[in-house]
């Protein structure tokens, strides 16, 4: 597995508040608590030193049942010991785990925890995946990419996703050990989900953690009654927001008044002021959801894309309100994966990756134009036109002041006259390029499918099938401290 690194500025395709963040820009400091540099986590362990061993004992036991209920025992770790720290990914239980970057989130995970016991040995750090059980955004988990084909799950549950039952889940048409068994054997998505990470991480030392559990509910009720009693988070979230915004950011995430869900056994139901539910009932949504995992894990980091950086540089008020340490923020590692032949193709087309990641238009318009010995605009004469066109309005005002208006119209008809010559001798030498630009465009669907970058529509299978030790060469590759996009060559 061959490698090299682009700056995301190369590429024009992160956020400018990402970017900034990451620059440690002195606008954005009062977004976050420690900054995302390895030297930060010295800080952040002794910040962090002060969670409760009560919370850790309920910690440490329900993962032990978690685990026992698939009939596997959780990766060797004690979360009871002071000094055992975590560092968190989360994301939803996409069916065979969705995407590419899901697997990428768990790989710079797991690194980060490897970095972090070579820099700082006498703690311990586990690699957490937090399961988001209590999503209910169906639609946004039930399939999959892979080898050109869309793979479904059509089911009428509601509700919490991690509770639904497997009873009507699909035959997908390949075979795959681990998942054959994890829908075979799971009782719900949840431990389905739990089963094939397990399968694939869990002797890299990941632990799965559903926190749809009333012990863990407990721990963070407080502040759930607060949120429901008296609302004390959407003006915080919203002052940040405002905040931010008038900074010039775009933000991903509002507060409402209440910010909790019941959960039914079947349904997912949103709580407004003057309700009232049991707080083992209830579920935070995505503005006290970081604040749930950061109350009940003795985490010092969360790993996540863009989007989750940003949202989550919304929320210090909310930690700060309740005295929880602020997590250190780093993106999750990005890639593209090319094999040897698209590698090659792209060498002999001269395309870079950045080119790659032009729209489909522009990258036809300008390899069109890279390559072409003749000049196809007509910007030279439209300039030449311009100075002839003003000596003769201002000879033909003289004449008559009326006369101004026509030489105007007519230096207008010419130049639209020229911008549509150009336009036809482009789209000639396009044709004079055919089989070229047809295979750069058959390059960019491949990397690029249905236009979404690689990593965020095709299935990781589609590469491990054919190169089975695909994850443990990611997990070579990544250093989730480097800030760039990875470029894979298989």
């Amino acid at each position: 597995m061959a490698n090299k690194t682009h700056s995301f500025t190369s590429l024009n395709a992160f956020s400018a508040l990402l970017l900034d963040y990451l620059a440690e820009k002195p606008a954005l400091q009062e977004f976050y608590g420690n900054g995302p540099l390895l030297a930060n986590f010295k800080e952040q362990i002794s910040e962090k030193k002060s969670f409760p061993s009560s919370s850790r004992a309920v910690l440490q036991t329900v993962l032990t049942e978690q685990y026992a209920a698939i009939g596997a025992e959780m990766p060797s770790v004690d979360l009871r010991d002071e000094n055992t720290f975590t560092v968190t990914t989360g994301h939803q239980l996409n069916i065979y785990t969705g995407p590419l970057y899901v697997i990428y989130k768990l790989i710079s995970t797991i690194n980060l925890a490897r970095k972090l016991q070579k820099e700082y040995p006498s703690q311990r750090f586990v690699p957490i995946y937090w399961m988001a059980t209590e999503d209910h955004d169906f639609e946004e988990i039930n399939h999959f990419f892979a080898f050109g084909t869309k793979y479904e799950w059509n089911t009428p549950q509601k509700g919490a996703v991690g509770r639904f039952n497997l009873s009507d889940f699909p035959r997908i048409p390949f075979r795959n050990e681990i998942f054959d068994k994890a829908y075979s054997e799971g009782k719900t998505l949840s431990e389905a989900v739990r089963m094939y990470m397990h399968a694939l991480f869990g002797a890299h030392g990941l632990v799965c953690l559903d926190a749809d559990d009333a012990r863990l509910k407990s721990i963070f009720a407080p502040i759930m009654e607060a949120d429901l009693m008296h609302q004390v988070h959407e003006p915080i979230v919203r002052a940040t927001t405002e905040k931010l915004e008038s900074l010039g950011y775009k933000t991903q995430v509002a507060a409402r008044p209440v910010n909790l869900f019941r959960l039914t056994e079947n349904d997912r139901i949103r709580l407004e002021k003057g309700d009232s539910v049991e707080m083992t009932d209830a579920s935070p949504n995505v503005i006290l959801r970081p604040l749930y995992q950061e109350t009940i894990l003795p985490n010092l980091a969360y790993i996540g894309g863009p989007a989750e950086v940003a949202y989550w540089l919304q929320l210090k008020g909310i930690f700060d309100l309740h005295q929880v340490p602020f997590p250190i923020l780093l993106p999750r590692n990005f890639a593209i994966v090319k094999t040897q032949k698209q590698a090659e193709r792209a060498e002999k087309l001269g395309l870079s990756l950045a080119d790659l990641f032009k729209n489909e238009l522009t990258l036809r318009r300008d390899f069109v134009a890279g390559r072409t010995s003749h000049q196809l605009d007509t910007a030279n004469e439209t300039n030449a036109l311009e100075p002839i066109l003003a000596e003769l309005a201002q000879r033909a005002k003289a004449i008559d002041p009326t006369l101004e208006a026509s030489v105007l119209a007519e230096q207008a008809r010419w130049t639209k006259g020229l911008e549509r010559l150009a336009k036809k001798m482009k789209r000639a030498e396009e044709r004079n390029q055919g089989d070229e630009v047809r295979q750069v465009l058959g390059l960019k669907e491949a990397l690029f499918p249905a236009g979404e970058w690689q990593e965020r529509h095709t299935n990781f299978l589609e590469f491990a099938s054919d190169h089975p030790k695909f994850i443990v060469d990611l997990l070579k590759t990544f250093d989730p401290l480097h800030f760039e996009f990875y470029e894979i060559t298989l």
